[in-house]
């Protein structure tokens, strides 16, 4: 499936986000605790990622198209304005980097997208992983959907629209990035893949992430439409990469969404991996509502951002507890005081401002912390 149905599912109907109480408790079994956050801006549309770096908030919003710093009173001070589509942004040294994606907005389908890096002196350099994509398609060794589908399995999955047997397609999404080393690496939500980027440019693949096979059961395929051929069958959906963070232990850490219905009709099947120096691939835990961003606390515990189990989860050695109820919640970040930080999607129904917050407090009130 290309990125339109593997993104416009979990931001195109942001309304989903704001999950009942019952909702949120069932992704882990227990209602999330409830501090609570403190709103320092709420003059955002769509705060896709967050970076905390050298005592400043900086964010990329999708929806204002800007790529800012929180100035004083929470007002949005612009770095870059008119940036399609930016969603990902890191501060490195002298650079700031920050992605961007141009896309039709009838098709959903994506003609551009890359990373863009502004370095010291006015010096600026983009990474076109659209162009990269469409030369090397790195996920064209995964096969997605039904492997050896009977006639009626095909016939079903056509019918509801759903690709049936398929291999990596071309398709570019940078969406998230990351400092790393001396350059930065960038989740690519429409090539399956993480790209390494140099300061100057250049591009290499660093892991394709693995697809993510499914068991369709009888109340599945019910909720789905689908007759009762496909119960049992294996569609194995694209991994659809969101974050990516460097852990504490060097290791990298993703978020993926599980590609296909994003909702109840096949449940919570979000995951968080871990790729090591060699780009071997390895899964943390699983069972995310939306999982579309994600932080590294001061101990090595992993903060997951649930869009639509309107939740940040808190993963430490694989077990997965709630943290605190956001809904709307899209990104998640820390500070080097030890504070968590978030970012909220605006909304129409109910009415809602795009926002960051900041749910703990580290050893420094965020004022001083921000302009110290």
């Amino acid at each position: 499936m290309r990125t339109s149905t593997k993104l416009a599912a979990a931001f195109g109907a942001v309304a989903l986000a704001f999950a009942t109480p019952a909702a949120v408790a069932s992704a882990h079994g227990k209602p999330a605790p409830t501090p609570n956050p403190v709103v320092q801006s709420d003059q955002l549309a769509a705060p896709f990622n967050l970076d905390l770096s050298f005592g400043k908030v900086y964010f990329a919003d999708g929806g204002l198209n800007i790529v800012g710093t929180l100035g004083a009173g929470g007002a949005p001070v612009p770095i870059a304005t008119d940036q399609p589509g930016t969603s990902g942004v890191a501060r490195s040294g002298s650079y700031l980097a920050f992605t961007t994606t141009v896309t039709n907005e009838e098709t959903f389908e994506n003609s551009a997208s890359g990373l863009n890096i502004w370095g010291p002196l006015g010096s600026r350099v983009y990474a076109d992983t659209h162009a990269f994509e469409v030369t090397n398609n790195p996920d064209k060794v995964n096969h997605y959907g039904v492997t050896n589908p009977s006639q009626c399995v095909t016939d079903a999955l056509t019918a509801a629209q759903f690709p049936v047997s398929y291999t990596g397609q071309v398709d570019s999404h940078s969406y998230s990035v990351a400092s790393y080393g001396r350059g930065f690496v960038v989740a690519d939500a429409g090539a399956n893949a993480l790209w390494k980027i140099s300061s100057t440019g250049q591009i290499s693949t660093l892991a394709v992430l693995p697809p993510q096979p499914h068991r369709i059961t009888a109340p599945e395929a019910t909720a789905l439409g689908l007759p009762a051929c496909v119960v049992g069958v294996t569609y194995a959906f694209e991994p659809v990469p969101t974050d990516v963070e460097v852990g504490r232990d060097g290791a990298l850490y993703v978020t993926t969404l599980p590609g296909g219905p994003e909702g109840p009709q096949l449940g919570a099947r979000g995951s968080l991996w871990r790729v090591d120096g060699r780009g071997h691939v390895s899964q943390v835990a699983t069972g995310f509502l939306g999982a579309t961003n994600l932080a590294i606390g001061s101990r090595g515990e992993v903060y997951v951002a649930e869009l639509f189990g309107g939740q940040i989860s808190k993963v430490d050695h694989g077990r997965v507890t709630p943290f605190v109820t956001l809904p709307g919640v899209v990104a998640v970040e820390t500070a080097r005081d030890g504070s968590v930080w978030a970012a909220t999607l605006a909304n129409d129904d109910p009415p809602a401002p795009g926002t960051i917050v900041q749910i703990t407090k580290g050893h420094t009130h965020w004022r001083g912390w921000i302009h110290r």
